[in-house]
């Protein structure tokens, strides 16, 4: 097991390269990449990083290096991806309600594609016939995942063709004479029980049968991660038991490939976001610790109502008391309401814990707040992979009028 960043390393961190400060652990990257490979020895698995969750290409680079392939949900993902080295082959593309330009575009590009709707399948079939391997990525009408936001598989979701309408693609895929290689089905993230995945499965393997040319099948990933004292990871070598007993279980299934879509579960617990109080404010309500940042740099608290475990690492020592932890920007951005905490000064560097997906990616320059820098911590070499925004990436797009004068 990598252990995580010490206090002292963070505060090294946080002096060189100032704050508000991304920082990511490589050594926790490879850990749970060696979890999942791990777990599922016995079977034909891939994974594929699921990069929305981060996509700085020095990490993207890395994940790489070790062995992973890549899952995009956009085209510019997609050259991101290649641009950091991925083979095409390694490189999924899952589209979601786009314009088919650019799954054409993709298609040019030579990667993996799962396309998400009757419309893109037809004209995915119009312009390509059998000539290209392409999925489908089905609505299994389970209900899963931490919060509705991040649910993806329940009735009512956007994502995928509805399994009910399995005629229809039958339909679409005979007229055009379609490839289809993959099947495809996420239901949501932050999953803790492995059945969800095996319900999934269950889904599939009455579809299989339908499309001989099958080559893999891609259960998605979502794999939930502990964020509070206490939490639980999802027990993968269970899941990599269940997922083999039920592909061995079905002959026709048995041979095909199994894809997995990991994010959060792979970057999550190596990043940490550092900041630093500006402000302490006693009221009759609480004790407001204002720190150097927003939810224009960490939104997952204020959107999903999502728990990130703070701790004060400059008086790890100092007599505990609640705070209530908030931003600088003019809009509420609550971090944590009257948490437990070591004796925090202004001065005091915070660290947030399970900082690496879904923090800077998400990050934003509202108040013309500029985002944090970003800094890669391989063994004990510590890089600048990001520098912080200045007032010129502010202006940089902007294109100036002269001014008019009565």
């Amino acid at each position: 097991m990598s252990e995580q960043l010490t206090p002292q390393q963070l505060i090294a961190a946080a002096k060189e390269f100032g704050t508000p400060l991304y920082v990511y652990h490589a050594d926790k990257i490879k850990e749970q990449y060696g979890k999942l490979t791990t777990a599922f020895s016995g079977s034909n698995v891939r994974f594929f990083y699921a990069c929305k969750a981060l996509t700085n290409v020095n990490v993207l680079r890395y994940i790489e290096s070790i062995g992973a392939c890549i899952d995009c949900s956009a085209i510019n993902e997609v050259k991101l991806a290649l641009y950091a080295g991925f083979p095409a082959e390694r490189v999924l593309y899952t589209s979601n309600g786009i314009a088919f330009d650019e799954i054409a575009e993709a298609k040019e590009l030579g990667v993996n594609i799962n396309i998400d709707s009757l419309s893109n399948l037809e004209k995915f079939g119009k312009a390509y016939g059998h000539t290209y391997p392409v999925g489908i990525r089905l609505r299994p009408n389970i209900m899963a995942g931490g919060n509705l936001k991040i649910s993806t598989g329940h009735d009512k979701s956007k994502f995928g063709i509805p399994v009910e309408q399995l005629d229809k693609i039958l339909t679409v895929v005979k007229q055009y004479d379609i490839f289809i290689a993959d099947l495809h089905i996420h239901t949501g993230s932050d999953i803790k029980d492995a059945d969800v995945f095996v319900k999934g499965i269950e889904v599939l393997f009455d579809i299989i049968p339908h499309f001989p040319e099958l080559k893999s099948v891609d259960l998605g990933g979502g794999f939930k991660v502990p964020y509070k004292e206490g939490d639980e990871e999802i027990d993968i070598n269970l899941l990599g038991r269940k997922v083999k007993e039920a592909f061995d279980s079905h002959p026709q299934a048995k041979n095909l490939e199994i894809w997995f879509e990991p994010g959060k579960f792979l970057v999550s617990a190596c990043g940490y976001l550092l900041t630093q109080v500006n402000v302490l404010k006693e009221t009759k309500a609480t004790t407001f610790a204002s720190v150097n940042s927003g939810f224009n740099h960490l939104i997952r608290p204020m959107f999903y109502d999502a728990y990130h475990r703070i701790q004060n690492i400059s008086n790890p020592d100092g007599a505990e008391k609640n705070y209530s932890i908030v931003g600088n920007i003019c809009e509420t951005d609550t971090f944590a309401w009257d948490r437990p905490m070591n004796e925090i000064r202004e001065g005091d560097y915070l660290v947030f814990y399970n900082a690496g997906a879904y923090g800077f990616e998400m990050s934003s320059n509202f108040n013309s707040r500029f985002k944090p820098a970003e800094v890669m911590v391989k063994g004990e070499v510590m890089s600048l992979i990001r520098r912080r925004d200045v007032m010129e990436d502010l202006l940089r797009n902007v294109v100036e009028q002269e001014s008019e004068r009565d």
